[in-house]
Parts: structure tokens; sequence; C-alpha cells
């Protein structure tokens, strides 16, 4: 019987899998927090950590603390009107800032949403063209929502806190509407 020195394919292929289960497991576990768009969002958005400086800038409250029943949190969506309407996706110039309600009775940012109206966009963008940020599509909702919004895109990211299931994913689980405070009254306190 004939025998090669030479591993065969089947081994190969075996060792290269199991060399490259580091490499996979450190991909699938790193966290995309560190990427071009993130770091343009904490650069956009630093003036706002006290959520004073947005409010004085015309960011207006429109919804309180938004949680799932399992899933987390967003939190405290304020919004710049203007943004709204337009068609246009800028890094640097998110639609909504993302706050969490914390213990102490502060609004502490956590992240920011880009927006843009399913009917905005369609108007600007022939079909099948769909909004994308960076290289991030955007997520359709439909209407009727919990929002009481026409249907839209939208793109969630977690600059100003880890999102273990993603910095781009809708729902944070290290966010939490626990110290909302009682009536807000579509508002946010300012502390």
């Amino acid at each position: 019987m004939y025998r090669s020195s030479r591993p065969s394919l089947l081994a190969l292929l075996c060792g290269l899998a199991v060399a490259s289960l580091p490499a996979a497991s450190a991909l699938a576990a790193g966290t995309d927090e560190s990427s071009p768009l993130i770091e343009k969002v904490r650069h956009a958005t630093a003036r706002f950590l006290n959520i004073n400086a947005a409010l004085a800038e015309g960011w207006v409250p429109a919804t309180p603390c938004v949680s799932g029943p399992d899933t987390g949190a967003m939190g405290v969506h304020l919004v710049l009107p203007p943004r709204l309407d337009d068609a246009v996706l800028e890094a640097t110039q998110p639609e909504a800032l993302i706050y969490e309600p914390t213990a102490s009775g502060a609004m502490r940012l956590v992240g920011v949403e880009y927006i843009v109206k399913a009917g905005v966009w369609a108007l600007h963008n022939p079909p099948p063209a769909v909004p994308a940020l960076e290289g991030n599509l955007l997520n359709y909702v439909g209407e009727p929502n919990r929002f009481g919004l026409p249907a839209f895109y939208e793109l969630h990211v977690w600059a100003w806190e880890h999102n273990p299931r993603g910095s781009f994913a809708d729902w944070n689980t290290q966010v939490t509407c626990d110290h909302q405070p009682v009536s807000t009254a579509g508002g946010a306190p300012t502390r």
C-alpha cells in the first residue's frame, strides 16, 4: 500500500477549519462598536450627552421610553422635526436622539436613530431602491405602527451604549425603561 507523506485534502481542509475557528469566533463575538459610522455618530452627537443641549437646539420629545417585553428597550426618542421630511440620510445628522432614563432622574444618551418616511423616500428614489446609510440598509416599518407614524425606514445606532445584539439592532438589552418618570405627558424630563 502506498502512503503519501502529504496530508490528504480532507485532512488539510479539517486543519484549515480548526485553525480558522479562533478567527471566526473572534469575528462572531466581536462588535462593530469601532465602525466608521459609530465614530461619526459619537463625534456628531457628543454635545448632546447633556439632554438640555439637545432641547436648546430644537430637539423635541417624540416618545416616552419605548421598551419590549423581553427584548430590552429603545429608550426615549427626541427628534429634530425638519429632518423627518428629508429624504437625504447623513451620518452626522440623525433624525432622533435616544436617551435612557436613569435611577437618578437624568437622561443618558445611548444612541441615535435614522428615519426616513417611506412616502418621502419614494418621491425621490425610484423602486426598488431601499435607503441605506454607509452600507447599512434601513429597516421598513409599515403602518399602522406603535409610533403613529406613516410607514417609514429606520436604523438604530447604539453609539453610546454597548448592545450585545449588535450596534445596529433595534432593541438593546442593556437599555431599560425601569426609571421612566410616571408622567412625561409626551415629553422627556430635563434634569
